[in-house]
């Protein structure tokens, strides 16, 4: 059994005026870039390399998935009724940002760029400040979903990315923080009948038509 994690970096985003939200490069960690034509929505992207099983004709098999973070995402000068949506990805199929931030919208239902068996692992939480936790600007857990098939793959790469939206924080805010995180997914390399290796094999190659860009 393998243990596999991939981390995504803190993202510490600023209002450089309403509505329109910028990173915090000096601040912020890792991979994070502003969707394409958005002014509010936020990606960090990653892939576990799997080229060394895929070297040996196995198949991944995925026992369980998770992810995990220090701490809750924070606010300053908040306002009661700020939200703001994070989704963690784990797919056996390559996204651009603006297809990640889909899959945050729409789920991997219609019309998600990616399906139900592309979805290894899916979280989506929605985080609000109420008048509880308005006084240090701390958000709240209101709710969280769960979505995926954990498909095995015979894929070299499987994707990650931690999208942010933070197009509910009202104009009043300064910046928001998203603390690190980290993917976790724990797998099985196993040999598969040379038939359904091959024939898996293949819906991974249809699954990466477009080129990586490392």
């Amino acid at each position: 059994m393998k243990i596999l994690a991939k981390e995504h970096g803190l993202a510490v985003l600023a209002q450089a005026s309403p509505g329109v939200w910028e990173l915090a490069g000096s601040a912020s960690t890792g991979y994070w870039s502003r969707v394409p034509g958005s002014t509010s929505a936020f990606v960090s992207s990653n892939y576990f390399d799997l080229a060394g099983m895929s070297m040996e004709d196995k198949t991944l098999f995925f026992e369980a998935a998770g992810v995990q973070s220090p701490l809750a995402p924070a606010i300053a000068t908040p306002t009661a009724g700020d939200q703001l949506i994070i989704a963690d990805l784990m797919s056996s199929s390559p996204l651009t940002d603006l297809e990640a931030l889909n899959v945050l919208i729409f789920g991997n239902f219609p019309p998600a760029p990616i399906s139900f068996q592309e979805t290894i692992y899916g979280r989506i939480e929605q985080h609000v400040v109420d008048v509880d936790t308005l006084a240090w600007g701390s958000l709240k857990l209101l709710n969280t979903q769960q979505i995926g098939s954990m498909m095995p793959t015979a894929s070299d790469r499987v994707y990650s990315y931690r999208v942010v939206l933070c197009a509910g924080v009202s104009v009043n805010a300064v910046n928001v923080t998203v603390a690190a995180a980290r993917h976790i997914l724990q797998a099985n390399a196993k040999a598969e009948p040379d038939h359904e290796y091959m024939m898996r094999l293949l819906r991974s190659y249809q699954l990466q038509q477009e080129p990586d860009v490392d």
